[in-house]
């Protein structure tokens, strides 16, 4: 009977939550880190927000600086106008080549080695790997680079954007600190089915090792598309400029930019709407933005593989 008694009493007991109640304290320190990831964000996106807005305004209020935080008049025409310019579709095509190549050179090649320094069945593994590890902190020079490429025929070449840096030393080593978290025993069973090492690479290593693929992808389409210093140092030919080195151009005549666009080609109608509608200023900040905007558009769709890839194999246990 008191068992039974005692069911009843509690059958209908629910307990009850508990209730957080931050304190003033709390409520303060959150408000404050609220307020300062505000700032920092606003810091960050609101050049872009400027460049922007600018682009679509009225372009004497851009020349003269009376565009700060909403557009004036908006238009496209400037957009239209700079895409004609001279040079701009094959240095867009350039950039995009140079990019997707280099990129995935640079993923493979980290990929494989990553792997191969963890495979204790390579002759001196540890030795090679200290080698290429030690290349990030030494190089040789710019003129013994330069006479490198010489004597390798990259000078006014397109692959001398994609050979001098497909082997990445940090890269390789993000590849194989991941590579060395994934289960022994799965390689293991691989080998025992009689798989090899490109087997092995293509078949298992690969599929499991994407997060931080997707990773060393972003970084290196982000290297390879804002990259103009090789243009500086190996190339002449102007068909292989890339949309960033003609921004540095742009950037370094900007005072003459409006002339430059002016006398691009012979005296046609093109030539005198851009001399009579754009300014120097609104050149630039349109150039600007064609250039930037690419990269930050594939940007987000990688980023959420950021976290994992980086942490995952950070932490030995």
């Amino acid at each position: 009977m008191a068992m039974k008694f005692k069911h009843k009493r509690f059958e209908n007991f629910v307990p009850k939550k508990t209730v957080y109640r931050a304190s003033v304290a709390d409520r303060v320190i959150s408000v404050v880190i609220y307020l300062v990831y505000a700032i920092f964000a606003f810091v960050c996106v609101y050049p872009f927000y400027y460049i922007f807005i600018n682009t679509i305004s009225n372009n004497d209020m851009s020349a003269r600086g009376k565009v700060i935080f909403l557009p004036h008049e908006i238009h496209f025409n400037n957009y239209a106008q700079v895409l004609k310019i001279e040079g701009i579709g094959q240095a867009l095509k350039i950039s995009l080549e140079r990019t997707v190549i280099g990129t995935l050179l640079t993923l493979l090649v980290a990929a494989f080695l990553g792997f191969m320094f963890t495979r204790e069945s390579l002759w001196h593994r540890k030795l090679w790997f200290r080698i290429v590890a030690a290349t990030m902190y030494f190089n040789a020079g710019i003129i013994p680079t330069y006479i490198t490429m010489m004597n390798l025929g990259l000078l006014n070449n397109f692959w001398v954007y994609i050979f001098p840096v497909a082997v990445q030393p940090f890269y390789i080593i993000l590849c194989k600190t991941y590579v060395e978290s994934v289960p022994k025993e799965l390689q293991d069973a691989a080998e025992i089915d009689g798989a090899g090492t490109l087997l092995l690479f293509f078949k298992i290593i690969i599929p499991v090792i994407k997060p931080i693929l997707a990773t060393i992808a972003i970084f290196a389409a982000v290297a390879q598309w804002n990259s103009f210093q090789d243009t500086l140092i190996y190339v002449t030919d102007k068909r292989l400029f890339p949309l960033q080195y003609l921004l540095y151009t742009y950037m370094n005549s900007a005072s003459s930019l409006k002339a430059l666009v002016s006398s691009t080609a012979s005296a046609t109608s093109l030539a005198a709407s851009l001399a009579h509608a754009q300014t120097a200023t609104s050149i630039r900040m349109t150039v600007t933005m064609v250039v930037v905007a690419p990269i930050m558009l594939v940007y987000p769709f990688f980023q959420r593989y950021f976290t994992k890839g980086i942490m995952i194999g950070a932490v030995k246990g």
